[in-house]
């Protein structure tokens, strides 16, 4: 999903790192992930993973840029 947000954002990441992850099951699965991008910047990015049998890729979602480390990461 990087190059992904990086399209959305117009910007190119060279630390993508995740370092936090909440999952909820759906018609599939979302994945709500903090990625560090920079030394002190944070990404919260919603991933969905669609059902097996769907054979879909994994798609972001959503997004929400300007995030911290001590940010909590919840649904959005």
């Amino acid at each position: 999903v990087k190059p992904q947000l990086e399209e959305q954002e117009n910007k190119k990441y060279t630390i993508f790192k995740a370092v936090e992850f909440r999952s909820q099951v759906v018609a599939g699965t979302n994945y709500f992930i903090k990625v560090q991008v920079d030394d002190d910047e944070f990404v919260h990015i919603r991933v969905f993973q669609s059902l097996p049998h769907e054979n879909k890729p994994l798609a972001l979602s959503s997004y929400q840029t300007h995030k911290a480390r001590h940010d909590e990461l919840a649904y959005f």
